[in-house]
């Protein structure tokens, strides 16, 4: 079929475009090739959470910057002869043909990486095909979890704590800026959130690997967090996502008790704002992100997945010098938080309008990364061709 155009609703687009999303993964191989191979780096990864934004970054960073053999674990749709599958489906695909063409071990294991079926069914894999694994990326991001245990399913919400916050916003749909006011979240939404977006889960997974003796000596597993400044603290930071978040810091603690055995390391990587299907979902984040866009071009700072995740694997991961904050964590956010980009971005806020919106943010290249997370827009993709939607890789 042909695949043209994107279908937005909200901050979703309910399409995707498969050559574009291949497109997509190639420019971000080419960036990793570019820079050079990167030293002491993993041998046999798995990612959890590999389909999209920095999960898929970490991948093809591992891949095509170490020579890595990887294993992603994702919850993406197929397509059909009727209809599209799912962007992280597209992109894993594309990846598969790009590592399958350069020589690199890849397999994708596509179902409900909370549930315990999944994590047995990747550890059989690791222990047929890789015998053990030295890098373990945590990258889930998903509104629902089903605990495994008790079968209870946790939704998570998007709310300040305490109060109520009321805040300039975007409505991407009609470009309109109005205040929204968001209602403070009782403590069942509070204990939810942190239940599907928090540690237990990378808990969970780190255990059940290290049970089953996949983890190499020296293993290394990280999961992402954001945590920004004045203006997205009280939506993000001091917030449902935000507590829940916190409890990755509890979980890294946890899990580096856990791999002493193996001399394994555990650390949360604070990465800085971008447009991705999660950060669309919250308020205030479109708007403050086409603000930061305009300011870090104008400064010549600006980062998207691949850059950011290049360089945790070689300012964190694999350097003797670690860029780590008090709290262990690794800090790729320095760019963003630096006081000469933030004083500009909150000097700007305030004056944005709907009249100026285009003129002091740059809102466009925000336009434009949502709809590159679909595979539209892409330069090098002719759209006017017809494309297969069904598409098969080694996918478990």
């Amino acid at each position: 079929m042909i695949i043209d155009k994107p279908k937005v609703r909200g901050f979703i687009c309910t399409n995707s475009q498969p050559e574009g999303c291949a497109a997509n993964v190639q420019e971000q191989i080419d960036f990793v090739k570019a820079q050079g191979a990167i030293d002491g780096g993993p041998k046999n990864v798995l990612v959890i959470g590999a389909s999209t934004g920095y999960g898929l970054a970490s991948r093809i960073t591992a891949a095509f910057g170490c020579q890595a053999k990887t294993l992603g674990v994702f919850f993406e749709k197929p397509g059909n002869a009727r209809k599209p599958g799912s962007a992280g489906f597209y992109n894993s695909a594309g990846f598969h043909a790009k590592a399958d063409a350069a020589g690199l071990y890849a397999k994708s294991i596509n179902g409900d990486a909370f549930s315990d079926e999944i994590k047995q069914t990747t550890i059989d894999t690791i222990k047929e095909d890789l015998g053990k694994v030295d890098l373990v990326i945590y990258s889930l991001a998903s509104p629902r979890r089903k605990d495994p245990k008790t079968g209870e399913l946790h939704s998570s919400v998007l709310k300040p704590i305490g109060e109520s916050y009321t805040a300039k916003n975007l409505n991407t749909d009609t470009l309109k800026i109005a205040d929204m006011t968001i209602e403070s979240a009782s403590e069942d939404e509070i204990a939810n959130t942190v239940k599907v977006m928090g540690g237990e889960d990378w808990e969970l997974w780190i255990e059940a690997l290290a049970n089953a003796g996949v983890l190499a000596d020296n293993v290394k597993t990280v999961a992402y967090t954001y945590i920004g400044d004045k203006l997205t603290w009280p939506i993000y930071g001091k917030a449902t996502i935000g507590r829940a978040k916190e409890d990755l810091d509890r979980a890294a603690t946890a899990i580096n008790a856990q791999l002493k055995g193996v001399n394994g390391q555990a650390n949360v990587a604070v990465l800085k704002a971008l447009v991705t299907q999660s950060s669309s979902a919250i308020p205030i984040m479109p708007l403050y992100i086409s603000i930061l866009y305009k300011v870090m071009k104008e400064e010549g700072s600006h980062e998207g997945c691949i850059e950011q995740l290049y360089r945790l694997f070689t300012e964190g991961l694999y350097t003797s010098t670690p860029r780590l904050d008090d709290t262990n964590r690794f800090r790729m956010d320095n760019l963003e938080l630096s006081q000469a980009v933030q004083d500009k971005v909150e000097a700007i806020w305030p004056t944005v309008t709907e009249e100026n919106l285009f003129d002091v943010t740059d809102y466009k290249s925000y336009n434009q990364e949502f709809l590159k997370l679909f595979g539209f827009g892409i330069d090098r993709v002719d759209y006017t061709n017809e494309v297969e939607t069904e598409v098969d890789f080694n996918l478990i």
